[in-house]
């Protein structure tokens, strides 16, 4: 079975489909796309994804798109290795629950901070015209660049995205109480864990990480999944923001130290 990912280092829904395929050990071609340069919007990318973001998965000319549909696929078809998923139907919809909740409440939060701290600059550096033209290329991301503007998000946006962020942090802080941990579901890693995964991750990257401070939990969970073999395969080098933008690796040597 060939695989091939057409992902992009930083992205964060790039990120959990990478941890899947390394934690099953499977062997897949990964296509890197400047999200900047638009190869997103490439005519031949369009052609497996019309939505023009990424990740993509090709299946032996198959397309999957929607990093939580792949997710469910990679479970449909390599289930039985490294199982990510229950097989019990009931807590199967419980973690489907859990990927619901993640990707509405703190998946689109984090981009707001993302592109004020990370990505304003490229912006500020294009003409209005050519931002406009950015904002109309984007099949799924036209409204939240035109509400953005070149001048970043206004601070009542900030201020409702961090809302967001605390939400799924005490949810997913709930989640690990109730079931004992080491993972969301108990004792077994599941996809709930790889869908808040990059959010946790992009958070600790851009100075945000003290919205656990008062959850141990999580900073015991985040350690454990650090620790896996298929974390440093997904996170190579230029998959964090901090590796990319020097003025955020400041600020968060400035809070933490190191």
């Amino acid at each position: 079975m060939a695989l091939t990912l057409y992902n992009a280092p930083q992205s964060t829904c790039s990120q959990r489909v990478r941890f899947a395929l390394h934690a099953k050990g499977l062997e897949f071609e990964e296509h890197k796309l400047d999200l900047f340069s638009g190869d997103q919007l490439k005519p031949e990318y369009l052609a497996i994804n019309p939505n023009g973001v990424v990740p993509s998965l090709v299946d032996d000319g198959a397309a999957i798109i929607d990093s939580a549909v792949i997710l469910e696929y990679l479970e449909d078809t390599h289930g039985d290795v490294a199982p990510m998923r229950p097989a019990d139907p009931v807590r199967a919809a419980e973690m489907r629950a859990m990927m619901r909740f993640i990707d509405e409440v703190p998946t689109p939060a984090i981009r707001i901070p993302s592109y004020n701290l990370a990505f304003l600059p490229h912006f500020q550096s294009m003409t209005q015209d050519e931002f406009q033209a950015l904002c109309d290329s984007k099949p799924l991301r036209r409204e939240f660049l035109m509400k953005m503007g070149r001048t970043g998000f206004p601070q009542a946006d900030m201020d409702e995205a961090m809302g967001r962020l605390r939400r799924g942090v005490e949810r997913m802080a709930g989640w690990l109480r109730a079931s004992g941990g080491p993972w969301i579901m108990g004792p077994e890693i599941s996809l709930a864990d790889l869908s808040i995964l990059p959010i946790i991750v992009r958070m600790d990257d851009i100075n945000l990480g003290d919205a656990w401070d008062d959850h141990p939990e999580i900073g015991a969970w985040f350690d454990a999944i650090r620790a896996r073999p298929e974390y440093a395969k997904t996170y190579y080098h230029g998959s964090l923001l901090t590796q990319k933008y020097p003025h955020l690796a400041e600020l968060k040597t400035a809070r933490t130290g190191s």
